[in-house]
């Protein structure tokens, strides 16, 4: 099986992520949509078969608009959203740097809790899991299935594949919106990583 993983598109940086119900930016919208007439026009290359998504909604948004374009069923799963923070998700940055002054992902202690959210442990834990089942459960099969997710579900599974630890210090592998990163998962190997560049094309 090969494992296409989708970062969503653009959303807002005036907010804190996680698991923010806020939907993309325009930009992110049109950002997709580009993805998607790439996806299309290289179908043939890849054999889609269908898409599985994180709920969160700016997830669910690039996803659908992939759907569309492509005409693939969508499923949804919640064991891809990005990292539980909490009473932060979607809190405008200036009001979650008052009420929460110097929390961020990278301040918290591996099994340190967001606020009603996860510790870093947990998150890796929870898409550790979710890898390693998927894994097991298509072991037999050729399929290419599109996994549209976040940029913190994506570093996880980077490390996991190339069995690097990590920590939520670690020197992130930066995932760009929209990107595309296809997973040989008999191989185990990344043969693309990040790819943007339709991004630019006219």
């Amino acid at each position: 099986m090969n494992l296409l993983f989708v970062r969503h598109g653009k959303d807002s940086d005036q907010h804190r992520g996680g698991w923010s119900q806020l939907d993309l930016l325009p930009e992110g919208k049109r950002e997709a949509k580009m993805l998607a007439d790439y996806l299309e026009r290289h179908k043939e290359d890849y054999h889609f078969t269908k898409i599985i998504t994180s709920d969160l909604k700016r997830a669910e948004t690039t996803a659908t608009i992939l759907a569309e374009t492509l005409q693939l069923s969508l499923e949804k799963e919640s064991n891809l959203r990005e990292m539980n923070n909490g009473d932060l998700a979607g809190m405008l940055n200036s009001e979650a740097d008052q009420k929460f002054p110097r929390l961020y992902f990278r301040s918290l202690a591996m099994d340190e809790h967001y606020p009603n959210g996860e510790s870093p442990r947990e998150f890796y834990q929870r898409i550790k899991t979710w890898f390693q089942r998927f894994l097991q459960e298509n072991d037999d099969s050729d399929e290419t299935q599109i996994v549209v997710t976040h940029g913190g579900v994506i570093n996880i599974i980077y490390h996991l594949v190339n069995q690097i630890e990590w920590t939520n210090k670690s020197n992130l592998f930066h995932v760009k919106h929209c990107s595309i990163s296809l997973l040989n998962t008999k191989t185990l190997v990344f043969e693309v990583e990040n790819q943007t560049d339709f991004l630019e094309e006219k």
